[in-house]
């Protein structure tokens, strides 16, 4: 097939659109509420109506929901949904985002039409994840249809901004929630974090991420005659040598080590014949819990400075901390997601820090979180998908999640 059309929000196209049962044992089905989540084009920052599916599926339940919507100068609006059953505690939330990222090429069917075929759910967002949230509300359909409203408080926090630069979602709400004093004590977040089986892996925590730009200002010239100009590329060469020469360490009791890695090294130079007057370096570092973005980017300092030192020119470093590593050590929350899934798929997931950012980042700030949904490996790429199987086995993870939370 040719890649799709770019649609307009809301335009389905003709497609069917899912017949979705608002009951609570029409809801206990994941299937139909992920593919009417899949059907809306909800391209970070745009919502495109999938909220709205997504609270009508919700107090149909008895959750009382409270949009959030977030604004601030020069980033685009977002609406977000705070969804919450129950007053007292303990309070279990599980949080997620029904945002997706751009359909991109090569896809062999439509992304937003939520096909299912051989047994497979097809579409953006599928496994990334609209999928996930859709087990999440049956498994307490099914709670809710076979032992009733646990003793306690439920809730979920759905963010439209999690593909996005993060600013005006889950970060905001985090936020919010401190300043009104609400608590919530344990929170599950739905990232698909199996890399390529369900039950492989339980996240209790996450690398930081700090980007850097490094810049080497000298004096533009003549190849001919280069003790007339003054070359930046040698010494930026020479910084990053020195930069990759050590590991930054060798890992921790609960982390892999940090990595330093080089994404982009530029002068901006068309010409054969030019000295540039300036060279560029960006790379990444993903850091664990030996460090903070302030300690690593003091280290960096130094180990440039040390380089720089008695030589020409200047340089500028341009440092920004994407999230701070952190860890929710492994207790009862991870224990309970790890039985439930050892009883579901004959697996029991190791406990695992890998991987890139999510939003648990800021969560970790008001609540002990783990990280635990459906398989990764087509996330981002043509074709996403979650077999119904997949589906089915995280709907019932779950639900043993929340009887054995609430079981005291």
């Amino acid at each position: 097939m040719t890649d799709p059309a770019p649609l307009a929000p809301g335009d389905t196209a003709g497609r069917p659109a899912p017949v979705l049962d608002w009951t609570v044992a029409g809801l206990a089905d994941p299937v139909p509420l992920a593919r009417a989540l899949i059907q809306r084009q909800s391209m970070t920052p745009v919502d495109d109506g999938a909220l709205d599916v997504l609270q009508a599926a919700l107090e149909t339940l008895g959750f009382s929901c409270r949009r959030m919507p977030f604004s601030q100068p020069g980033t685009p609006d977002v609406d977000n949904l705070y969804a919450r059953l129950g007053a007292g505690g303990p309070h279990l939330c599980y949080a997620g985002h029904t945002d997706v990222v751009p359909v991109g090429h090569g896809w062999t069917r439509d992304p937003f039409a939520a096909e299912i075929e051989d047994g497979v759910l097809y579409g953006r967002g599928a496994a990334d994840m609209k999928g996930g949230i859709a087990c999440f509300v049956a498994a307490f359909a099914r709670r809710l249809a076979e032992g009733g409203p646990p003793s306690g408080s439920l809730s979920l926090m759905i963010t439209g901004d999690e593909e996005g630069p993060g600013l005006n979602g889950t970060k905001r709400m985090v936020e919010t929630f401190a300043a009104e004093g609400e608590h919530i004590d344990d929170c599950i977040v739905g990232e698909p974090v199996n890399p390529d089986t369900m039950g492989e892996m339980v996240k209790v925590g996450r690398r930081g991420s700090l980007n850097v730009q490094l810049t080497v200002h000298g004096r533009q010239g003549h190849a001919a005659y280069p003790h007339r100009s003054d070359n930046p590329i040698p010494r930026l060469m020479d910084m990053l040598a020195a930069l990759t020469a050590e590991p930054l360490d060798h890992g921790s009791e609960h982390f892999e080590p940090s990595t330093l890695v080089i994404t982009s090294v530029d002068v901006g130079n068309p010409a054969t014949n030019v000295i540039p007057g300036k060279a560029t370096a960006r790379f990444n570092i993903r850091f664990n819990d030996l460090h903070t973005g302030r300690s690593l980017v003091e280290r960096l300092r130094d180990t440039i400075l040390a380089v720089q030192k008695g030589r020409p020119g200047t340089v500028d470093m341009d440092a920004t901390v994407q999230g701070e590593s952190f860890l929710t050590p492994p207790g009862r929350l991870s224990d309970l997601l790890q039985g439930a899934a050892e009883r579901v798929t004959g697996r029991r997931p190791e406990i695992s820090t890998s991987g890139g950012t999510s939003d648990a980042r800021f969560i970790k700030d008001i609540a002990a979180v783990a990280e635990f949904g459906l398989v990764g490996r087509t996330i981002h790429q043509a074709d996403e998908c979650a077999p119904l199987a997949d589906l089915e086995s995280l709907t019932e993870i779950y639900r043993q999640v929340i009887d054995g939370y609430f079981a005291a």
